[in-house]
């Protein structure tokens, strides 16, 4: 979907992008982090999205002429014009992308505390990237993540995700789409992202077909005439039980004429009962084979309730709660310039943000992520570091807001998870790595190596992430000297 992303922004990053260039500043560099703080969903984990749109928006980056004219036109509050015209001129015919960019891949299983994307060049630029960046992995995070917990509840039942009408938009539909099937969804009703994206699309018929026939048995009959292939027959419209009946009386048929009834929805209603129920009709007309199919604002927690009740259910349909992130609108993520340097130099200088907050004091330095592995395969512990450091022998974490809780990691397997997605203003990103269902595999992968008590519903345990010591240190200093207690 193009979209005008270099305007896709907040008017300060404009104003400080001029006073950069005003101040001589363009060719000094920064560094820049993208992380959230807080689980999302009261959950133990997130699963990162939103890389393959950072690719897009760092392959359409660039003023147009009638960018240019919009900002010219913006009124400063104080009287004549906001932007300047060399400044302008400088946007339309000499800005280019230089930065390089490294995320983790989408579908990471990721958490607090931990960079998911790093952006270095020059300040001006990777500010400008700010707003764009941010909303893109912040949203698609959140939704591949409610589609993982989604998922999870199934228990390997498929879940088709159809929230687009109640989207936020069409944009976010669109990314909502991909996200929840990146994070575990088989299929969207989206077809417009289906096409997008190749992901799997998946529907049947509305509550408005079986209305516009005379009768619900002749609805579901011509249903399964013109779709023998593709038949679920949606039961609730007038009395479930009787659309029951029906569905059974059009399964027989269909088989008589070498056809099958893939199954039944049920989109109102006590749904556990009702698909009990109907699981009991279905089977003793000899319709084993006839899937249910439940809806209806389920979320993670509705359907692991009608599963700890016996229903044995096909696949589900999940919507608003999914694509619009019903319980958490936000996943809260930031961007924070964590090291600088001028033009010329080659050593980098730590910046940092102090906070009353202990959970909102920056890390400085130019950070990735190492994650260890227990020898069974299950991830052991994430360690934030500065690449320029590198790590102490003991391989020792500290978590950020409590120092007393450490962890060594010596002596385990581990890999980087920060990898390239641009370099020198020019997207790497391979095929595979925009790719949903790739992502969707690795969401799995990782998702199988976390412990059972961090995947539970309520109250998961927590997975240690910490900076490593030496940075942790540099960090405690750093602080006192600001402070002045030091």
């Amino acid at each position: 979907m193009r979209l005008d992303y270099e305007l896709l922004t907040d008017l300060y990053q404009l104003t400080m992008a001029q006073g950069y260039w005003e101040a001589g500043k363009t060719g000094d560099e920064a560094c820049f982090h993208m992380y959230f703080r807080d689980y999302p969903f009261k959950g133990g984990y997130a699963v990162a999205c939103g890389m393959a749109q950072l690719a897009e928006i760092v392959d359409a980056f660039s003023f147009s002429d009638e960018d240019v004219a919009y900002l010219a036109g913006l009124p400063a509050p104080g009287g004549g014009s906001l932007f300047k015209e060399d400044f302008l001129r400088y946007l339309a015919r000499d800005f280019r992308l230089s930065c390089d960019i490294d995320a983790v891949a989408e579908g990471t299983v990721v958490f607090p505390h931990e960079p998911l994307v790093r952006v270095t060049g020059p300040i001006m630029q990777c500010q400008l990237l700010e707003t764009a960046l941010l909303n893109c992995v912040n949203f698609e995070t959140l939704v591949a993540t409610k589609a993982a917990r989604v998922c999870l509840a199934a228990a390997g039942a498929p879940v088709a995700e159809f929230g687009l009408r109640r989207a936020q938009g069409a944009a976010g539909g669109v990314w909502a789409s991909r996200a929840a099937v990146v994070g575990g969804c088989a299929s969207t009703s989206n077809v417009l992202a289906g096409k997008l994206f190749g992901i799997p699309v998946s529907g049947t018929h509305a509550h408005s077909w079986v209305m516009s026939f005379p009768d619900e048995l002749t609805a579901f009959r011509e249903y399964a005439r013109v779709m023998p292939r593709n038949c679920v027959l949606l039961v609730d419209t007038y009395d479930v039980e009787q659309g029951v009946e029906n569905a059974i009386t059009v399964g027989l048929e269909m088989r008589a004429r070498g056809e099958r009834l893939s199954g039944i929805r049920i989109d109102s209603g006590d749904l556990a009962w009702l698909a009990k129920m109907a699981r009991r009709k279905l089977d003793a007309a000899g319709l084993e084979d006839c899937g249910i199919v439940l809806s209806n604002d389920l979320d993670e927690h509705t359907i692991q309730s009608i599963r700890d009740e016996g229903a044995q259910v096909a696949s589900w349909g999940v919507g608003t709660k999914l694509a619009c992130a019903f319980d958490q609108p936000t996943l809260g993520g930031v961007y924070k310039l964590s090291a600088t340097r001028a033009a010329g130099e080659s050593a980098w200088r730590d910046c940092l943000k102090i906070s009353e907050s202990a959970a909102k004091l920056t890390v400085p330095g130019v950070l990735d992520v190492r994650r260890y592995y227990h020898a069974d395969g299950r991830i052991a512990g994430d360690m934030v570091y500065d690449v320029n450091a590198g790590v102490r022998p003991c391989e020792t974490i500290i978590d950020p807001c409590d120092p007393l809780r450490q962890k060594q990691l010596a002596r385990k397997r581990h890999e980087t998870l920060l990898q390239p997605l641009a370099r020198a203003g020019k997207t790497v990103l391979a095929p595979e790595g925009r790719d949903a269902l790739a992502a969707q595999a690795r969401a799995k992968a990782g998702l199988d190596t976390l412990d059972e008590s961090q995947k539970r519903m309520l109250n998961p345990h927590s997975y240690p992430v910490g900076l490593e010591q030496g940075l942790f240190e540099r960090r405690r200093d750093l602080v006192a000297r600001l402070r002045g207690i030091a």
